[in-house]
This record gives structure tokens, C-alpha cells and sequence, in this order.
């Protein structure tokens, strides 16, 4: 059967991504030719900025190479415009003589940036901004010129203003708005975002008007006159005030054009035989600028070359996720409102946070976030999908994670998103794609995904949740860029290969680990040997020699140095449950040693503060207490409410299941701090969602969290299982912690070591390995035996610690 015959005029992202959806359902239906009029094959106009910001090449951007058009049969002519259209006899012709007969012709001419008929527009030195050339010719200039002006406040003039400020010149940016990216944020947000980009360098003149562009004698820039009446030097003068579609080619041809190609819901034009899509349509009066849109079209148009006859674009409701000079922004809908609708609203400007919901009968209709776009994705769903928000209106501007039972909702953004929810917004890829992606094709890092699905390889702003994504569906099969990083500048291994190291050829000390594994400094430095004592210590228990000296000043004197240099002194109370004797005895050491604070602690105990070092012992010994291992890396409380004991809502005993997993693994060391928590019903009142292990009492049993942190950045904890018994949390939550003390990276909190390894791959490791759990748990159980109390050993072995007396001199 004869193929029949597909010209693409346009070589850009939307003609080319309605070819790669034609490959995908119907291969070997045409011979496709592409006329492109630049010399490069299909590259990421998006990623412009970065490649005149100096993060990335030319190469960098290229989407589909000449290979991969060889390698699809694809007929590629570059440097080729296409100047006119037969379409009586079906043939478009190129500039340099190329033609091509076509049964079918897509129409993806793009858009040109508009020149506003400025005097002097025409001067050298004076460039739109919107292709390799032009991105080209600003890295030149700015190697020879210092003064640079940018007309236009929207994103590319602050994405043009941000390279060129990075390649050295001194930038000013001119709007004549009266805030930056009023399309995309409102007053506040813009107000915002200029401050920060004056703290970057950049200077603007807003509600400012250009005049006239003047000329040097030799015809190049040299200033710019504003109607407001002042003058800026201008060695460069970048002009990106907007964009017009571009459609004078099917104008002459005779297809039906009103400020754009017009188009039907199938992406066809005037002639049945011509399609169009991008930027160069008008679809119901509509044309679009974002990427979203276009391959939306590009989907549709495929299934009708496809002669499938299925599929109609009906316009996009669109969201712009951006990445602006390394400052996060989002926006949907009608994010200004009107008499009739209402605004939710948290401006922190402190901190650099702004974020605004605008609600209209019971529905989120718009929105603009600044600073912190987590949630973009999860308010653009609920805006396309109408859903009401009276349920959760309190919480709605805290985003999903403080929705709902804590822990089930505590999970990473990815693990909250259907896989119908768009991740990424430039490519219009969904979390369903990407994960059958990664079954099906055996995707392991963030590129293959990058380059399988295009997810994340455009602005870039999502290839966090990407992240997240090949996290939770390859569990411990993940290994993330940051994988490589060495310890530190002593030696090239990173912190899985020394703890390799250390198990293959069982090092028992420092000296003999750095020797073996050839580090470059005989005794490393204040990074290295600490995380390499907690990996000998936590590898080989009970036969790895401890280094004090390679312990953090508080680990070494237990006890938690304060800013004046005194110390922290807090005894063990096993879960928060203390007696009248303990609370005397606390009281006459405050009185004796003239302690200056007494405090209760968020893990329910006293903390006494102020305490000098000399001190130390003599009042441990007179506490009789035990460490409360305030100042380690090791476990810390384990905070629990009342429980069944008293509490007429309690359903099981949770302040005995808490003293019991305190004393059980009481003295464990850990790459971090380590916080339980144990609550007797689900109104949790002991915190067990922010605690790297939270146990919360139901009438059946106790539900187990993993991965909370109440720290700078505050994570809720992840739904790990069920148990039925006490006996069950004691295995689960300690073999979970085995685990995680022999894989972590030292200094990784329980939620960080989550994050890279995926909570698939710890329920693999803990739920459907029976054996292994309780293998991990017997291991956690053997390191501590013989623990011995720290202060209690330094109290009965007092000449062996000189470092607490002073020396008199």
C-alpha cells in the first residue's frame, strides 16, 4: 500500500510533537517531510533562557536529533523557509528552490515577536528575543557592550534580562505595566517579585513608555528616550513586549486567517487537507502562548491524520508554572476576581511567600502563588474539575498535606496525585505516563524519563515531583543524581561505597578505613570521621572501636552546649511519665548548682539550661537519672498522651506502649536524631504525624507512620502498616529504624533517607519480607545489648574523664 505524503511547515515544538503522536499510533501511514527556516533540528525554545544564562548548551535543548529523523525515515530540510503554497496542485515551495508535494499539510509556523514601531527599531543592536540566533547574538554583545535595556516586563523580557545580567552587562528592564508578569500575577506578587530580582541586580522603570531609539554614527544602538522624559545608555536594546502569531504564509495561500490560522476542534483549516497547530492558531478566537495548549493540539490533530476521526480540542483552561530567574511562581484562571467572588489569602513576605486563591461558588476559579509552588498542580485540579471546597476551606491554603487523618495524607506530593494529574505543565505529561514509563520501559533515572516522556525537560520547574515519582515506583531501585556525591574532599567514594567498604573488608577503626580505602588526607577532616565512626560503629556493633574525638563536641560531654558556652542537662523521663522523688531531686540539683533556667521540653521532659561544665558530673551523679540523649544522634523521646489509662477517649494503653519502646531501644545510636511519638486514639494528641516513627492507638491495634519531621521544613509522616499487638510495633517501628541506621547517609533525618529510597521500597523491606523484618529488628536488639548509661559510667569512672575538671593554674 502507498504511503500517503505529510509536509510540516515549522520544525518547532508543536509541529514536531504532532508527528511524534503520529508515530505513536499509526507509524507507517506517511512519508513526512519538515521544512524548518533555522539551521537547527527541533529543539526547546523554553529552555532559551537558561542557554543565555550559562546553564546550558545549544546541545542541551535539542529535543529530536538528526539521527532521530533518520532514524523515523523523516526528510528533514533546514535553512528552509517556506515562501509559498499550491495548493491546487498540493505543493509548497521553499526559498532556496525545495519543494515537496504533500497529500496532507500541518501548518506549525510558530509566532514572530513583535517589533513595536518605535523609531530606531531598525538600528543594529536592537533584537527581539526568540530563537537560537537572537539568544546567539546577546551572548556576543554582551561580550563586547556593558549597557543593556529590556522593553517589556513579561516573562521572556525578565528571562532575557536575567541572562544578560549573568553574562556581566548592567540590565535595566522597562514596563510599561505597572507590575511585572501582569498576565500571570497580580499587584502583590509583582511587587514582590521585583524586590527580589533588585536584590539579584536588575533595575526597572515601570509605567515607563519608550520613546525613540538612538543611534550611534555608525547605525548602532547607543540610548533609548522614555516619554516620561529621561534617556538610558543602550549598548544592546531587547525588545519582548509580546508575540503575534505567525500566518502571512497561509494568508497568501488563501486559508482563512483572523489574527491567527483559523481552526476547527480538529485542527483543521478552511482546506480540509491543511492543518494547523501552535502558536500560529486561532481556535474560537483563541491563540496560545504556552506550551500546554499546543500539544493538546498536537494529540488531536494526530488522531485525525491518523484517520482515526476521534478527538476535538475544545480550548485549554491553562495554568503557567514558572521558573523566573530561580524565584517559583504559579498561576490559573481568573487569579484577580471580581465583585463575585472571594479571595483566601497568606502573604508572608518575610519569608517570601504568597499565596491566593480566588473561590466563586464554592469553587476555586483562579489562583496565584509566589515563593512556594508545591501545590499548584493539586489547585489546578481542583479548579478544572469544579470541585467544592467548603469541606476543606480552613486548611485549603496549606495544600493537601493538611488535609484529612494525619499520616494517611502525609505522603509526598507524588503519592497524592491521581494518574490523570498533569506533573508536567510545559509537556502536557500526566503521573500516569510517567509511571507506565517507567514499568514498561525500565526507566531508572530522571533522564530516561526526561527523555521517554519529555516530563521535566523543558522549564524544569516539576522535575522535582518527577523525582518523587521515580522514587515511589522504584522503591530501593531509585538511585538519584545526588547518589555520586563523595563524603567529602578527602576521598572520591561516596557515603554507599564506604559503608560497602567497611562490610566487605570489615574495618574495625578509622586509621584502618582511611588507609584501606586510600584517602587523601592520613587523618580526613571534621565531615569525613564522623560519618565514618557512626558507620563503623553501626556496621560491626560491639567490634568497631568508638573514636570520641570524632564525635561532635555534645556527643563527647553529653550534654548540649548553649550559646554562652554552659550546658543543657536533660535526664531520661520514659515516656514523659515521671514520679514526686524524680521531680524533688530535679529540683534540689536547680537549687544547688544555681541552675538559671528550668524548662519543659516538646518531648515532655525538664531541661535544665545553664549548667557549666565543670558541673557535669557531680550533678548527673546527683540526678541518679539516667541520659536523656538530648544531644545526640541517637534516640531522643518518645512523646506519648495519656491513653486508655485516664483518657475517656483512649483505646489503647499508649503511654506504656511508649515507655516500652524507649527503654527497648534506649542508648541507640543513629545517622540522626531519632523522635517516636505514641498516641492512644486518632485525635493524636502526642504528634505522632511529625515523628520519624508515630504510633496512633485504634480500637483494633496501633497504625504505624514513618518519616515525619517537626524541623525547618516541617513533613508529615507516611501510613507504613497496621499491627494488632504491642509486641508487632516493637518489631515493625524497630526494624524499620535498623534500616534505616544501616543505610542512611549520616546526617540524613528519617524523612531524607525516605525521599530517596521511596516508601515502596521500606514496605517491600518491612511488610513483604517477613524474615528480613524480624532479621533487622534481632540486629537492632543485638547492638544494643550492654549498653551502658553515659552519665552513669562517667560518674563511676571519674578519673577516666579529665576533660570536665578545670585546671587550676
Amino acid at each position: 500500500m502507498q504511503k500517503m505524503k505529510l509536509v510540516v511547515v515549522g520544525n518547532g515544538m508543536a509541529g514536531m510533537r504532532t508527528v511524534e503522536e503520529l508515530l505513536k499510533i499509526a507509524p507507517d501511514i506517511y512519508d513526512i517531510t519538515v521544512f524548518g527556516d533555522e539551521p537547527y533540528p527541533n529543539y526547546n525554545r523554553i529552555m532559551l533562557s537558561p542557554v543565555l544564562a550559562n546553564e546550558q548548551t545549544i546541545d542541551d535543548i535539542i529535543l529530536n536529533t538528526r539521527e532521530w529523523y533518520a532514524e523515523h525515515n523523516i526528510t528533514l530540510h533546514t535553512n528552509a523557509r517556506i515562501n509559498k503554497i499550491d495548493r491546487k496542485n498540493r505543493v509548497v515551495y521553499a526559498e532556496d528552490g525545495t519543494s515537496a508535494e504533500y497529500d496532507r499539510l500541518l501548518l506549525a509556523t510558530g509566532s514572530k515577536p513583535f517589533m513595536p514601531p518605535i523609531p530606531g527599531n531598525d538600528l543594529e543592536g536592537v533584537l527581539g528575543y526568540r530563537d537560537i540566533k537572537d539568544t546567539n547574538d546577546m551572548i556576543a554583545a554582551a561580550k563586547k557592550y556593558k549597557h543593556a535595556v529590556v522593553v517589556g516586563g513579561g516573562l521572556l523580557g525578565l528571562e532575557a534580562a536575567n541572562g544578560l545580567s549573568i553574562q556581566g552587562m548592567d540590565v535595566t528592564v522597562i514596563h510599561r505595566n505597572e507590575w511585572l508578569l501582569e498576565k500571570q500575577l497580580d499587584k502583590t506578587a509583582g511587587i514582590m517579585l521585583q524586590k527580589s530580582l533588585e536584590a539579584k541586580g536588575l533595575k526597572f522603570h515601570l509605567s515607563t513608555n519608550t520613546e525613540t531609539i538612538i543611534g550611534d554614527e555608525n547605525g548602532r544602538v547607543k540610548a533609548v528616550r522614555f516619554k516620561e522624559g529621561f534617556e538610558l545608555p543602550a549598548d544592546l536594546l531587547v525588545l519582548a513586549v509580546g508575540i503575534r502569531p505567525n500566518f502571512a504564509l497561509a494568508e497568501s495561500a488563501g486559508i482563512h486567517c483572523d489574527k491567527g490560522v483559523v481552526v476547527n476542534d480538529t485542527m483543521q483549516t478552511f482546506d480540509p487537507r491543511v492543518y494547523a497547530v501552535g502558536e500560529c492558531v486561532a481556535h474560537r478566537g483563541i491563540s496560545y502562548g504556552l506550551v500546554a495548549p499546543l500539544f493538546e493540539m498536537a494529540k488531536v490533530c494526530a488522531t485525525h491524520l491518523a484517520n482515526f476521526g476521534i478527538g476535538l480540542y475544545k480550548g485549554s483552561v491553562t495554568s503557567t508554572k514558572l521558573k523566573v530567574t530561580g524565584i517559583d511562581l504559579f498561576s490559573a484562571g481568573d487569579f484577580t476576581g471580581d465583585e463575585e467572588t472571594e479571595e483566601i489569602v497568606l502573604h508572608d513576605a518575610v519569608g517570601g511567600v504568597y499565596k491566593k486563591l480566588i473561590i466563586k461558588n464554592d469553587k476555586i476559579v483562579g489562583g496565584v502563588l509566589y515563593g512556594d509552588t508545591t501545590d499548584g498542580s493539586w489547585y489546578f485540579q481542583m479548579l478544572r474539575d469544579g470541585k467544592p471546597i467548603h469541606e476543606i476551606r480552613d486548611h485549603l491554603l496549606f495544600g493537601p498535606s493538611a488535609i484529612g487523618d494525619t499520616g494517611h495524607q502525609g505522603q509526598n506530593q507524588a503519592s497524592l496525585m491521581t494518574n490523570e494529574m498533569e506533573v508536567c505543565g510545559c509537556n502536557g505529561v500526566c503521573k500516569g505516563t510517567i509511571v507506565k514509563a517507567i514499568q514498561d520501559q525500565g526507566l531508572f533515572t530522571l533522564d530516561d524519563v526526561k527523555k521517554q516522556t519529555k516530563a521535566g525537560s523543558s522549564c524544569g520547574s516539576c522535575v522535582g515531583l518527577v523525582e518523587q515519582i521515580l522514587a515511589s515506583t522504584l522503591g530501593g531501585g531509585y538511585a538519584p543524581p545526588s547518589t555520586s556525591k563523595a563524603v567529602c574532599g578527602c576521598t572520591d567514594r561516596n557515603h554507599e561505597e564506604v559503608r560497602a567498604e567497611i562490610r566487605t573488608h570489615k574495618y574495625l577503626n578509622i586509621p584502618d578505613a582511611m588507609r584501606g580505602m586510600g584517602w587523601s588526607t592520613p587523618n580526613g577532616c571534621a565531615t569525613c570521621r564522623p560519618a565514618l565512626n557512626y558507620y563503623l560503629l553501626s556496621t560491626w556493633p560491639h567490634e568497631a572501636q568508638d573514636d570520641p574525638q570524632s564525635r561532635f563536641i555534645n556527643e563527647r560531654v553529653h550534654a548540649n552546649i548553649q550559646k554562652d558556652g554552659t550546658y543543657s542537662v536533660i535526664p531520661r523521663m520514659y515516656g514523659g511519665v515521671t514520679t514526686p522523688d524524680q521531680l524533688r531531686k530535679i529540683a534540689d540539683v536547680a537549687d544547688k548548682y544555681a541552675v538559671p533556667m528550668v524548662k519543659v521540653t516538646g518531648g515532655q521532659r525538664i531541661d535544665l539550661l545553664g549548667v557549666k561544665k565543670e558541673d557535669l558530673v557531680d550533678m548527673w551523679a546527683d540526678l541518679d537519672m539516667p541520659s536523656g540523649y538530648a544531644y545526640g544522634k541517637s534516640i531522643r523521646t518518645v512523646k506519648t498522651c495519656v491513653g486508655s489509662e485516664f483518657c475517656r477517649f483512649g483505646t489503647q494503653n499508649s503511654t506504656q506502649m511508649g515507655i516500652d519502646i524507649e527503654k527497648a531501644f534506649d542508648h541507640m545510636w543513629a545517622p540522626h536524631k531519632v523522635k517516636f511519638a505514641v498516641s492512644g486514639c486518632p485525635r493524636n494528641c502526642a504528634e505522632s504525624g511529625i515523628k520519624d516513627v508515630g504510633i496512633i492507638a485504634v480500637d483494633s491495634g496501633w497504625e504505624i507512620y514513618v518519616g515525619g519531621n517537626g524541623g525547618i521544613k516541617t513533613e508529615a509522616a507516611q501510613f507504613l502498616c497496621k499491627v494488632k499487638t504491642s509486641d508487632e510495633v516493637l518489631e515493625y517501628s524497630g526494624a524499620f529504624i535498623q534500616v534505616y541506621r544501616e543505610e542512611a547517609r549520616y546526617l540524613d533525618r528519617t524523612v531524607h533517607w525516605l525521599e530517596r529510597v521511596g516508601l515502596e521500597y521500606v514496605k517491600q523491606r518491612m511488610l513483604e519480607d517477613a524474615e528480613g523484618r524480624k532479621a533487622a529488628y534481632e540486629r537492632l536488639l543485638y547492638s544494643l545489648q550492654g549498653s551502658v548509661d553515659p552519665w552513669a559510667e562517667r560518674v563511676n569512672n571519674r578519673n577516666k574523664h579529665k576533660e570536665f575538671e578545670i585546671i587550676e593554674v
